[in-house]
């Protein structure tokens, strides 16, 4: 029998091609009322002077003449840029920029209604907004504790992908936890920064420079990493960070400005835990890439998608002791489409559907990090299993050219098949702990609830 497998795309991917239904409000909507507050709150951070969209959202003059591809986008879930299937696993994320069903439903109405700007009398406040270079935790957590910056490097307006590794020392003079990351390209360095990797490596007894772990990932769009509060992600202080930069000249995205890019500079920003912080929590968390293979009985053939064609990739991974998932997200090119995580556990034969994302694009990666009392809890031998869905149609509107044949590597006009996924590593007694705490606020909310 034919293996169909490698073409089959999730439906939520199709259900793009027509919008999606909202219900009406009643009563007039208007800009100086709800519809505005909206797109102050979600869309006027990306839409202003200095920002990255490619439009204004500042004032009603700016959003009238666009505010029916504004109906389309927020319809369809285009925009806010959050791909993340609604309905399909765990749904309680932090750093979730999508929008309720019923904000939807409230510009879909003031659009159709005619998009009217209301009382003149009564305009609506100014959206409050941070500095566009601003750090995405600054409001929460303050400034970072270190900044740990690239080497800069000149990108050029055209030609090939480039690449950059190198080390860089960070400062910080004891071990200590991380709280959370960030990597921030400066100014226009995020229209050509594809992928920007950073790793710890240590120095030995003899002075030389070992590998000692991830330390994060960035991509396209990716807003950060939040560790949680029971767990140490360890920053080793003998040590340095070893960069690994990938750079495309004339950028990706509408944003990008295809002219030559001096002194391009990656940023990581770190937010720790005070020293001792190590000696309070029991487990620990690291951050790895794990690999999906490619779908076919030919285990030496690599990724390959023909021209018009549909491809797809599935990984299994298992663990020796129970973990937690504290993050996931998908990486791939401009080809690929769809992601899933799923959990089997085969004592039960049971499949649990965890994450799903339907209208991937590779100018907006995101760590879907789960809230702490929702991220899935697994047991030993359970099994990650990871899916991803390529599309090299001319119905890709990522696709820069269907009649391409597409292999697995680095450039940018190749594609990529895995997942970053965030895990803290339990004992038999964590985990039985976390299930304990989780059952006993369960219990607790529904006894309010009474």
């Amino acid at each position: 029998m034919k293996n169909l497998s490698r073409k089959i795309i999730p439906i939520g991917a199709l259900a793009l091609a027509g919008q999606i239904k909202a219900q009406e409000v009643p009563g007039e909507i208007t800009y100086n009322g709800e519809a505005g507050r909206i797109i102050n709150e979600n869309c006027v951070v990306c839409h202003r002077e200095g920002g990255i969209g490619p439009m204004q959202f500042e004032t009603y003059d700016q959003v009238r003449p666009w505010a029916p591809l504004i109906q389309l986008k927020v319809a369809n879930r285009e925009m806010p840029p959050y791909a993340y299937d609604h309905g399909i696993g765990i749904q309680q994320l932090q750093g979730d920029w999508r929008l309720e069903q019923s904000e939807i439903d409230t510009l879909v109405t003031w659009v159709n209604q005619g998009a009217p700007i209301g009382d003149p009398d009564s305009p609506l406040p100014t959206a409050d907004l941070n500095d566009p270079d601003a750090w995405n935790f600054e409001d929460e957590l303050g400034l970072p504790d270190a900044i740990i910056p690239s080497v800069p490097i000149d990108i050029p307006a055209n030609g090939n992908d480039l690449w950059s590794t190198h080390y860089v020392p960070h400062g910080i003079s004891s071990d200590r936890c991380i709280k959370a990351i960030q990597v921030k390209p400066r100014g226009n360095a995020k229209t050509v920064v594809h992928h920007a990797n950073s790793n710890i490596d240590v120095f030995n007894a003899d002075g030389e420079l070992e590998r000692y772990g991830m330390l994060t990932e960035y991509a396209m769009g990716k807003w950060g990493e939040l560790v949680p509060e029971d767990v140490c992600r360890i920053f080793p202080s003998n040590s340095m960070v070893r960069w690994s930069i990938h750079m495309y000249p004339g950028g990706i995205g509408a944003v990008a400005p295809g002219t030559i890019i001096e002194d391009n500079v990656v940023e990581i920003g770190l937010w720790l835990h005070p020293e001792g912080y190590e000696n309070e929590v029991g487990y620990s968390q690291d951050l790895k890439q794990y690999n999906i293979q490619f779908a076919r009985e030919e285990r030496d053939l690599r990724l390959v998608i023909p021209p018009h064609g549909y491809q797809m990739t599935q990984g299994f991974h298992s663990f020796d002791h129970p973990v937690r998932i504290d993050s996931f997200q998908p990486h791939g090119h401009l080809r690929m489409r769809a992601a899933s995580l799923e959990i089997f556990y085969p004592d039960t034969g049971r499949t649990e559907a965890v994450s799903q994302i339907s209208n991937w694009s590779a100018t907006w990666h995101h760590s879907h990090i789960y809230e702490p009392d929702v991220a899935p809890l697994i047991p030993a031998g359970a099994v990650l299993v990871l899916k991803q869905w390529y599309d090299n149609t001319a119905d890709n509107p990522n696709n820069p050219d269907p009649d391409q044949w597409v292999f697995g590597g680095s450039r940018t006009a190749d594609e990529m098949t895995h997942a970053w996924i965030a895990i803290t590593h339990l004992d038999e007694e964590g985990y039985e702990k976390i299930l304990a705490d989780r059952k006993e606020k369960q219990s607790r909310s529904l006894a309010g609830s009474d």
